[in-house]
């Protein structure tokens, strides 16, 4: 199975968080905060269900497919610390979240589709794998051709995002440098993480 492409704006709204950034979907969140569907009562959500919505806003935030998921998770339970921080944290270092944090792109899906038709180099040496995992020192920049910077360039332009202490952005030469590895508390994404463990543990 693929990435998810169907209506960004409904899964905000069954998930309850902005786990999707384009316009549509945070005006269509922002007018309609409530789950999708017919009027009807809310049921109060199972502890199976809380657990498994938790478990999918990481998988759409970050655009995980499941075997991907529980292929990160096995590598975070092996890690030292807890096991749910940890599962985050190297989502936070996939290529195409530094992509998207740095501000190269608007949006985790459209950093994925450049990693995957290989706009960027990791250290000189260009990738075309969104999952690539940043070390502290790399340099992630814009392959040099014209189209691609004259692109990334009019992307940084058109916006007013702020690089995390973790990237230093240099949006004249479209370089990215890893500073530091990102911290639990880099995660911006509001979810529960000890629930998604219980649930990945099962």
């Amino acid at each position: 199975m693929g990435h998810y492409t169907g209506p960004k704006a409904r899964i905000n709204r069954r998930l309850g968080a902005l786990v999707f950034e384009n316009s549509g979907a945070v005006k269509a969140y922002e007018r309609r905060d409530f789950p999708p569907g017919m009027a009807q009562r809310r049921r109060k959500m199972s502890n199976y269900g809380i657990a498994l919505r938790e478990k999918q806003k990481i998988k759409y935030y970050y655009g995980l497919r499941e075997k991907q998921l529980r292929r990160l998770f096995n590598k975070a339970r092996r890690m030292k610390g807890n096991s749910g921080e940890q599962l985050l944290i190297l989502c936070e270092r996939r290529l195409d979240n530094f992509l998207r944090c740095a501000g190269f792109t608007t949006s985790r899906p459209q950093a994925r589709q450049g990693a995957a038709h290989s706009h960027f180099q990791v250290n000189g040496r260009t990738v075309d794998k969104s999952s690539i995992m940043v070390r502290a020192g790399d340099v992630i920049s814009v392959r040099n051709r014209p189209n691609l910077k004259q692109m990334y360039k009019s992307i940084i332009e058109s916006t007013s995002h702020q690089a995390p202490d973790w990237i230093a952005f240099d949006p004249q030469n479209l370089t990215a440098t890893v500073t530091s590895l990102p911290t639990f508390d880099h995660v911006t994404l509001p979810v529960e993480v000890g629930q998604v463990v219980a649930f990945l543990s099962r």
